[in-house]
């Protein structure tokens, strides 16, 4: 049996989330389409289409009857589908974060595409319908009503062209409760009971409303893709013989070489293979200090070269590096649909045809019970009917959610998707593992203890063989030890590990390991003298390992990773957040209660990985837990919190693992993290506050005869701008210095 394909179209002109529902809605209608999936941001919609089903064809016609234009991408959806967004050649023909973010290329028309909204098909109709209400009432005040009566009807009908064509269309595609709908039932009302004044001017604050609407999303889209302003047009590609060549960033391949002078920005994820400079990598992570780079250091997209050139190897290609992937994830972020955000779309899909209910009732009950003629009665009715419209309501939450994923992504704070956002900021408790996490991840060896009559060079050896190929931070200490120490480390067979408790392996046919104290006293394995050693060591805050051959102590080794700078700081912001913090360690308890008094936070240690598991899962019967890790060996703990950040010390990890990363690998950003959350839910509690409430005071008001039809419409226009203004605000957002 044939499998379903996913195939992808770029749809221009979507405004808010009721468009988004209106061109789902609309899709899924169509036969054997399934996994409708709509990106607003991205201006994306994916489908699954079956074996003789609706054909592309026809998914571009249905989109295109809704008013919007639909373009099929061709290629894959993982890749091609997304080239818009990444800085290559697609990106500089949108104008995308060159200069022209104040443009808007989504308007109905793409004859629009690249130009000021200003002069934008949806423009002209405003300034259009503006010239003949305002003509109007000018001639209004020297000549008699019945001579300016028309040119009020002419603006209400030039008006309800387009919008009764798109009512139409959406009637036929399943959404008969359209806000175009509603408008032009109470527009045609309003003519024929004789008040086409007001009928003029309702369609006119239409008309703005869905042009700010327009300005509004290309904003925050643009707010987004400026992040591809950060990767440079064009790069030197370095040949063989030394000569360089001036090509476009998009075109470099995996392993060509660059030249990156100074002043720079890095064209691609790579590695430096010659040359020394402090980089500074702020457009990414956000991080403000410049990083002194050298020989086999890696760099991200978009990094600025401070100083000297450098010579270096592509890793990625433009489709694929870090710049292109956090656009990527904050696009698909903003499809990802919070809790509230569900509810609100809930809520909105019976609030309408209630309201409508709600009007007609109005139109046919009051004449009767309060004794309204039936003129004023329509009129009210009318009223009530524009005041129904949802927009605004549905539109508040994912406004808000889409500028706080934009700000974040600004900073280095990468969340993937409403849910998760909405989560860090409910947080009750913040669970952070140790190495790599709260300390730099680079333990040294500080102390080497053989037994009495032992060689700490032949201890070291023996450890350094036992470990060797491992990729664990204690492994490459010890390794690093015995290159300094220019040992000669026997060849070793057959390793193995035990999670969370040793590593082993025969070297000169003995069977030799290296694990944790615990693992040896589990063994049985006689410690003697050194258990005391051990203690001290221990006290001390270091970790320590036992190397033991043939059930022998051989001596222990001690390693030392020291706290990150700012863990202690990180741990406060946390505190003054009212989160409680606590650390989740492998390691031995004194060692790790040691840490933790240091940066004042309570210690869960001698951990196994199932045992992470199991107190994620205690904490959990508290409240909401974020684990916070590093995204590799701490992936089950990640997963099994509320909500996993990955720090981002291997930027692979940390955009690839957990619900958000810190890419400034600053434990602080976990504060900021829940900072931004609250901000933003914050705003959205403001936004469905404002949408509400403006719609209740004129219910009540035009129920009481104070207010009239333009003033109902007013109250769902002027409170979409102003939900939209107020989310726009978050793009702003900084974190508490």
């Amino acid at each position: 049996m044939a499998e379903a394909t996913r195939r992808v179209w770029r749809v221009e002109g979507m405004d808010c989330a009721a468009c988004v529902a209106k061109v789902t809605r609309a899709v899924e209608r169509l036969p054997g389409v399934a996994d409708v999936e709509v990106n607003l941001m991205a201006d994306r919609l994916t489908v699954s289409l079956a074996p003789h089903a609706a054909t592309p064809e026809a998914v571009t016609q249905q989109v295109e009857q809704l008013g919007y234009r639909a373009h099929p991408i061709t290629g894959s959806p993982d890749k091609d589908g997304d080239d818009h967004r990444h800085g290559g050649a697609t990106a500089e023909r949108e104008g995308i974060g060159h200069g022209h973010a104040h443009t808007h290329a989504h308007a109905d028309d793409p004859a629009d595409a690249g130009k000021p909204w200003w002069r934008s098909g949806k423009a002209m109709l405003v300034w259009m319908l503006g010239g003949l209400v305002l003509g109007a009432y000018a001639l209004a005040l020297v000549l008699p009503e019945r001579l300016t009566y028309p040119l009020f009807l002419a603006a209400t009908l030039v008006a309800l062209v387009p919008f009764g064509r798109r009512a139409l269309s959406l009637a036929r595609a399943g959404s008969p409760f359209s806000i175009e709908t509603l408008m032009c039932t109470a527009a045609i009302g309003a003519a024929v009971i004789g008040a086409a004044e007001e009928a003029a001017v309702v369609v006119l604050l239409f008309a703005v409303g869905e042009l700010l609407e327009t300005v509004a999303a290309g904003r925050a889209r643009a707010g987004i893709r400026s992040l591809a302003a950060l990767m440079p047009r064009s790069t030197l590609r370095l040949h063989p013989d030394g000569t360089t060549e001036a090509v476009p960033a998009a075109a470099l391949a995996v392993d060509d070489r660059v030249l990156v002078r100074p002043g720079d920005r890095v064209p691609c994820d790579g590695i430096i293979e010659e040359g020394q400079s402090a980089l500074d990598e702020s457009p990414v992570t956000g991080e403000s200090v410049p990083i002194a780079r050298g020989p086999g250091d890696r760099v991200v997209a978009g990094a600025i070269n401070a100083d000297g050139s450098l010579r270096v190897r592509v890793l990625r290609a433009a489709a694929d590096n870090t710049i292109a992937r956090i656009i990527r994830m904050v696009e698909d972020a903003t499809a990802s649909r919070a809790p509230t955000q569900r509810f609100i779309e809930r809520f909105a899909a019976w609030w309408t045809p209630s309201a409508m209910a709600v009007s007609a009732l109005v139109i046919l009950v009051t004449p009767f019970a309060f004794g309204w003629d039936w003129w004023t009665s329509l009129y009210r009715g009318l009223a009530v009917l524009l005041i129904a419209c949802p927009c605004a309501l549905v539109i508040s939450v994912p406004a808000a959610l889409a500028s706080g994923l934009s700000a974040g992504a600004r900073r280095g704070l990468l969340i993937k998707g409403g849910a998760a956002l909405e989560t860090i900021g409910v947080a009750r408790c913040v669970a952070f593992d140790k190495t790599g996490t709260l300390t730099e991840g680079r333990p040294r060896l500080t102390d080497l203890l053989p037994v009495a009559g032992g060689s700490s060079d032949a201890l070291l050896a023996q450890a350094a063989a036992v470990e060797a190929g491992s990729a664990h931070p204690l492994a490459r200490a010890v390794l690093a030890a015995a290159e300094a120490r220019s040992l000669a480390v026997p060849p070793a067979r057959g390793q193995s590990a035990i999670p969370g408790k040793a590593v082993r392996a025969t070297v000169d046919g003995r069977s030799v390991a290296v694990g944790s104290p615990r693992h040896a006293a589990e063994t049985g394995i006689a410690l003697g003298s050194l258990a005391a050693e051990i203690a001290r060591l221990e006290q001390e805050g270091k970790t320590v390992a036992v190397v033991q051959a043939d059930a022998k102590a051989l001596g222990v080794l001690a390693f030392r990773d020291e706290p990150r700078a700012d863990a202690a700081a990180g741990v406060q912001a946390l505190t003054a957040l009212g989160i409680r913090a606590v650390m989740l360690t492998g390691d031995n308890r004194r060692t790790g209660e040691a840490i933790a008094a240091t940066l004042g936070l309570h210690a869960m240690a001698e951990l196994l990985p199932g045992d992470k598991l199991r107190e994620i899962a205690r904490l959990k019967q508290d409240g909401t837990v974020a684990m916070v890790g590093d995204g590799i060996n701490d992936a089950p703990a990640l997963a099994a919190a509320s909500v996993g950040i990955a720090m981002g010390g291997g930027t692979d990890v940390a955009l690839e693992t957990a619900d958000a990363a810190v890419l400034p690998d600053r434990v602080t950003g976990i504060a900021e993290l829940v900072a931004l959350s609250r901000a933003t839910m914050a705003n959205v509690r403001a936004n469905v506050a404002i949408a509400i409430g403006l719609k209740g005071v004129f219910l009540v008001t035009t129920m009481l005869g104070v207010t009239g039809l333009w003033p109902a419409i007013l109250a769902d226009t002027g409170a979409t701008v102003l939900v939209t203004l107020n989310a726009l605000r978050l793009l702003a957002w900084k974190p508490a210095a």
